[in-house]
């Protein structure tokens, strides 16, 4: 079994800077950056889950809602993840999302 504790550590620690943030750093963009990653965690789930399937997009709930999207997406995958390379890989998405937005 692969372990995703760093992943899941990773995603809620961007989700709780997002929640903390000011709407002012919401709306310059990190609000963005974490739909963006939400969305690119949710299809790299889904194309474990179902390849070969047409890839559905996370829909923008709202700035106010990215800091759950990226804890469903990353969760999501977590569980779907298969080997710890694939688990660094993720981290690395999230941390990088992470430091785009400035939270």
């Amino acid at each position: 079994m692969v372990d995703t504790t760093p992943l899941t550590r990773a995603v809620e620690h961007f989700a709780d800077k997002l929640r903390a943030a000011p709407q002012s750093r919401l709306q310059r963009g990190a609000a963005a950056e974490a739909l963006g990653l939400a969305r690119e965690l949710a299809r790299w789930a889904q194309a474990v889950e179902e390849p070969g399937a047409e890839s559905r997009e996370m829909p923008d709930a709202g700035m106010f809602a990215v800091a759950d999207q990226i804890t469903v997406a990353g969760n999501d995958l977590a569980v779907v993840l298969k080997n710890d390379a694939e688990v660094g890989d993720a981290v690395r998405l999230v941390e990088e999302a992470q430091k785009r937005a400035g939270v």
